[in-house]
């Protein structure tokens, strides 16, 4: 607006001036003009450049109350902060802190020479599961992962005397991309499997993940995936797989995933597996209600006294664009000799 507003300045002084000049100095005058609104354009355009090229900074923060009969306890659930923008139109970056309790949770590049190839290197989210990478804790109608997630993809899981607290994430490389006009997503993955912000693998092999994701129509996805690692210190190797299926439109959600598990830890092989079920209802931009049911048995050969179920129901409500609540409600039927609990949380969610 002010570049055309001081063109417009130029033109009408112009125009009064015009009455008393030769045909010559109209000329120069018309030249001089046009260098002017040149100059004009190119500070324009450099500016809009190098305002592009700055990092899009973005981030929110959590807190949450939770009350389960044993305890009442405030938690500060998450603090985190994005930094993001592309350095040319093939090259984008992010990186993400968890500043609750320090980590570097996201560090990487992702260079996206065509829709059908691209190539994300560093740290960032395991293409496992559809919940793992596409919906994000600002995106979850409720406000936890199902535990087959937390158990199995790496945000809470134990095996032997190792614990892998990593978010869902690794460093390494994933080769990426989109076939037949968008019905067809797949990812291939090496990563080192050693968890968050470790430097170097603790062994020679490599994780390998594998995923495809079929949208045959809008809204519906139907995913499969594959995840393969070893380990060395107590020898182990972890062997993963899922199947799943999403329906996200404009009012309804619905989604189930089913994972399994094969670890060998020591020659002992430990199986496990894990489903939930949701379905939730987004009555406009504000006001969604969703239920889920979630079972996670830690040890097929001992059902039923290693199996959990978790149902859910809760409520989020979004009063304006940077602020959520929720509410949840949980019944845990815990494994044997743990008899059951409920479990009540509200959460807060501010974004920038």
């Amino acid at each position: 607006m002010k570049k055309l507003l001081l063109a417009l300045f130029l033109v009408g002084t112009f125009g009064v001036q015009a009455q008393t000049m030769t045909q010559e100095e109209m000329q120069a005058q018309i030249a001089s003009l046009t260098e002017e609104v040149n100059t004009l354009k190119q500070k324009g355009t450099t500016w809009d450049k190098i305002t592009k090229a700055l990092p899009k900074i973005s981030g929110y923060v959590m807190g949450r109350y939770t009350y389960n009969g044993d305890e009442s306890s405030f938690r500060l659930r998450r603090v985190r902060v994005s930094l993001a923008g592309d350095l040319t139109p093939k090259l984008d970056y992010k990186f993400q802190a968890e500043l609750s309790s320090f980590k570097l949770l996201d560090a990487y590049f992702n260079y996206k020479p065509f829709d059908e190839l691209k190539i994300k290197a560093g740290q960032f989210k395991v293409p496992f599961t559809i919940e793992n990478t596409n919906y994000t804790p600002t995106k979850m109608i409720l406000m936890d992962h199902p535990m087959v997630l937390d158990r199995l993809v790496g945000s809470s899981e134990t095996v032997g005397e190792t614990t892998f607290s990593n978010t869902g994430r690794e460093l390494g490389i994933d080769i990426h991309g989109t076939l037949f006009g968008g019905i067809l997503n797949y990812d291939v993955a090496v990563f080192n499997g050693a968890g968050l912000n470790v430097k170097k693998d603790d062994n020679k092999s490599k994780d390998v993940v594998g995923r495809l994701m079929l949208n045959p129509v809008k809204g519906l996805t139907v995913s499969g995936s594959y995840y393969w690692g070893e380990s060395s210190g107590d020898f182990f190797t972890r062997e993963r797989w899922s199947v799943g299926a999403v329906y996200d439109s404009k009012h309804l959600l619905v989604r189930a995933e089913y994972v399994g598990a094969k670890t060998d830890v020591e020659d002992e092989e430990l199986d496990q597996e894990g489903w939930y079920a949701l379905a939730g209802w987004k009555f406009n931009d504000k006001w969604t209600v969703a239920a889920r049911y979630d079972s996670f048995t830690d040890d097929t050969e001992f059902r039923s006294e290693t199996e959990q179920a978790n149902y859910t129901v809760g409520v989020a409500w979004k009063p304006f664009k940077f602020i959520r609540l929720q509410a949840n409600y949980v019944h845990e039927d815990r494994m044997e000799g743990k008899g059951h609990r409920n479990v009540g949380m509200v959460q807060a969610t501010v974004s920038f």
